[in-house]
């Protein structure tokens, strides 16, 4: 049986028609199921290069039917995470700003229409099957888990308007013990906290990473009156006072410096959290008897509060996926379904992720030599020897093997990495690539068997290959790694396992024979303004574009050439999908009139990026046929404008506010 899980929104990546929220509808993905087992899962954003994407999940449902060589109607269910009744009245409310949606205002026409416009497909009936938002999230961690036996906690900021949800699921059977509405939603807490931070949706992550720096017992008392718990592992929050946290700072501006304030904030914000679900976790620990636990939804991810569930010894056993987020719930629809209608179906623990984009070897070599221009290329006889001792002499590698990663995390197949003994790469590659804020932490990739020499690890657990947890590192071993060793001593840590990731097992093997250390500096292979990378282009344009010293994919080894700006004349440039050019005549003081130039995206009009005049013109005219170089002779550019252009360009490049790739006729 074939189930396809679904999550996302209906608008195409270049159009705003719907407008389903964005916090109900992010992280668009699909995946493919055969009889329980995956075929493939991709996250949208990997594909149309757009971060958190809410559009619709196309691009991902292509990529799914391409990898299993199967139409839509070989497909026997297509789950979607959505409760029905609710999705019919957020159409119904959309119908009410847009009449003309009046023949699409349910959920099986919304649906058909989708199929049909995107795909020419007419859905089967009965192929169509809804799945609660939060019965999803924890049917994703409990199926991948393989416990047949589990508490499970589900948390995010909302959806089908609910927050948290406790589970008892005992042999595929799912009881629900305890339910939150919005009002008491932790994610939503968290979200309006961390905004008096200067931080806002999907920082959320930046917040955990800020939080040991600070001292949680300075606002003690003013997070302790954000909640009250209640008796039986029930909780309120009074998130109408978060307003009071104006009488301790001001909303830091963007690019602020950090002071101990914002810091002491971040602490006693992780521990009001970690208080509220240490409560939950205890009472329905107690009531129901499980020894086991899997936690999903987007607080879940929030691996710092991971680790610390698991040392509590509250439980034997905990799993967290890497995609514990919305993303995730496309896998949770998908299996939910396949075990809902096969109940004799058979499942274990999920030991990887590596359901996306294959990068085959033959197509390597071709890939890379289009983009001759900008790289040297080599082929390499032995891959791991040779990468592991760059990195010994210090080198940073853009690293791309195998199958790319379904989720938001990098697991080795689409990753940056280094040698985890030198503490000047966390400044390094933040200049490089990352251009994050300097306090946050690198996470380590250790081999599977040597996780207890180097770190402290609760039970018999030994394997977290989804990034899920933080635990300390070994004190006689912190000197030893301070590149991955954040300020409290702690790591987030993935153990990597020669049976499922033999090429990244064995490069880490290699640089721990040479050095003691089987542990690599592990970052995601992405910029600040970009998705993790997916194809090989993706990995040629963010390495040509960071300071990364080496780019390896597969057996390959390129590095860069000196080029200049004019070298990307050659270059078919086009515009991104999702971008508005902006041209506005306007006043520009009290008697003068003027143009200003500028580029928005569809999914979020607050990001604006300001064009020159040259930049507005190449971009408008922009086809995706023609080079850049075409196009200056096209628009009859000055010398001067010329210039002005291989001035602005490498830098829109950067921020991927243009789309470039080589000439195939060349």
């Amino acid at each position: 049986m074939l189930v396809l899980g679904l999550n996302g929104g209906g608008d195409m990546v270049f159009d705003t028609c719907f407008g389903l929220s964005e916090n109900a509808y992010h992280d668009t993905a699909a995946v493919l199921m055969q009889d329980g087992n995956i075929i493939a899962g991709i996250e949208e954003e990997r594909l149309i290069r757009i971060k958190h994407t809410n559009k619709i999940w196309v691009s991902a449902v292509r990529f799914c039917l391409e990898q299993a060589n199967k139409k839509l109607e070989d497909i026997d269910y297509i789950a979607v995470y959505s409760n029905e009744d609710i999705l019919n009245k957020v159409l119904k409310q959309q119908q009410l700003n847009n009449p003309a949606l009046a023949e699409i205002a349910d959920t099986h026409k919304f649906f058909n229409y989708l199929f049909y416009r995107e795909f020419n497909y007419c859905l089967k009936d009965n192929q169509l099957v809804f799945v609660d938002h939060h019965t999803t999230h924890a049917a994703t961690a409990y199926y991948m888990s393989g416990f047949r036996d589990s508490l499970v906690l589900t948390i995010d900021g909302l959806g089908d308007e609910l927050a948290t949800n406790v589970v008892d699921v005992r042999n595929k059977r799912f009881d629900n013990l305890l339910s939150k509405p919005a009002a008491d939603s932790l994610g939503l807490l968290y979200w309006e906290v961390i905004r008096f931070l200067g931080y806002s949706h999907f920082d959320e992550y930046k917040v955990m990473g800020l939080s040991p720096y600070g001292r949680s017992e300075t606002y003690k008392e003013q997070f302790q009156r954000l909640y009250t718990l209640l008796p039986n592992g029930d909780y309120s929050l009074h998130r109408d006072r978060v307003i009071e946290l104006f009488n301790v700072l001001n909303p830091r501006k963007k690019d602020a410096p950090f002071s101990q304030v914002h810091m002491d904030i971040a602490a006693a914000l992780q521990e009001a959290l970690e208080t509220i679900v240490f409560h939950i976790l205890r009472h329905f620990q107690q009531a129901t008897g499980h020894t086991r636990l899997v936690i999903s939804g987007g607080v879940g991810q929030n691996s710092s509060m991971n680790g610390k569930i698991l040392c509590s010894g509250l439980f034997e056993d905990v799993f967290i996926p890497s995609f514990a987020g919305d993303s995730g719930c496309a896998y949770g629809a998908a299996a939910y379904v396949a075990h809902q209608i096969q109940p004799a179906l058979p499942f274990a623990r999920v030991a990887h992720a590596y359901w996306g984009t294959p990068i085959h070897d033959g197509e390597i070599g071709g890939a890379l030599e289009a983009w001759r221009t900008f790289l040297h290329i080599e082929k390499m006889d032995n891959r791991s020897e040779r990468v592991s001792d760059l990195m010994i002499d210090g080198a940073v590698i853009g690293w791309v093997q195998g199958r790319s990663e379904f989720g938001p995390r990098a697991l080795g197949n689409r990753s940056i990495l280094a040698d985890p003994r030198v503490a000047s790469h966390k400044e390094t590659i933040n200049a490089m690539v990352k251009m994050r804020e300097g306090y946050r932490p690198f996470a380590p990739s250790i081999l599977e068997e040597r996780v207890r020499d180097f770190f402290e690890v609760p039970g018999e657990q030994a394997d977290f290959p989804f990034m899920s947890f933080v635990l300390n590192v070994k004190p006689e071993r912190r000197e030893q790694l301070p590149a991955i060793t954040h300020v409290d001593g702690s790591a987030r840590l993935q153990t990597v396992s020669k049976a499922n990731n033999p090429r990244y097992w064995e490069l880490i093997d290699a640089f721990g024979r040479k050095t003691g250390i089987p542990i690599l500096l592990n970052t995601s292979f992405n910029n600040n303004a970009e998705p993790i990378v997916d194809s090989i282009d993706d990995a040629v344009v963010c390495f040509l574009t960071s300071g990364l010293d080496y780019l390896v994919v597969g057996d390959y080894l390129a590095r860069k050439k000196d080029w200049q700006p004019e070298d990307m004349a050659g270059l078919i440039i086009s515009l991104p999908k999702a971008a508005v050019l902006l041209r506005e005549d306007r006043y520009i003081s009290q008697s003068k009139r003027g143009f200003n130039y500028a580029l928005v995206w569809n999914y979020d009009s607050a990001r604006r990026h300001a064009l020159s005049e040259v930049g507005y013109k190449i971009l408008q005219a922009a086809d995706g046929e023609q080079s850049i170089g075409q196009l200056m002779i096209m628009l009859g550019f000055s010398k001067e404008q010329q210039v002005q252009a291989w001035e602005e360009l490498p830098g829109l490049w950067s921020d991927r506010l243009l789309v470039l790739r080589p000439d195939s006729k060349s």
